[in-house]
């Protein structure tokens, strides 16, 4: 899995068929640091994430096994919305104190 940051929604009215009713949201992969700084991703939102959620991304084969994603031609899902980040007993992101910001 990967740390993204969710920019905003992806909007596409032809699409194959499979992908009807999924909410499709453009992420960005972050760094060690929480910067977004990888790569573009648009990925399947599992959880119902939003604007500026670091959120937990699983890609390939396993973006195909939660309950929104089975059988769909999908190779990204948001599976988590990031409550907290701790390294070394040290809290190195926190979503309460990035909104008071």
């Amino acid at each position: 899995m990967l740390l993204a940051l969710v920019l905003g929604t992806v909007v596409s009215t032809r699409k194959d068929r499979g992908l009807l009713g999924l909410k499709l949201l453009l992420t960005r992969e972050l760094d060690g640091t929480f910067k977004p700084t990888g790569n573009y991703v648009v990925a399947a939102d599992a959880v119902g994430a939003g604007a500026d959620e670091v959120v937990l991304l699983a890609q390939g084969s396993s973006a195909r096994m939660t309950e929104v994603s089975r059988e769909k031609p999908v190779d990204a899902v948001i599976v988590g919305i990031v409550d907290a980040v701790e390294i070394g007993g040290k809290d190195v992101y926190l979503k309460r104190a990035e909104a008071a910001r």
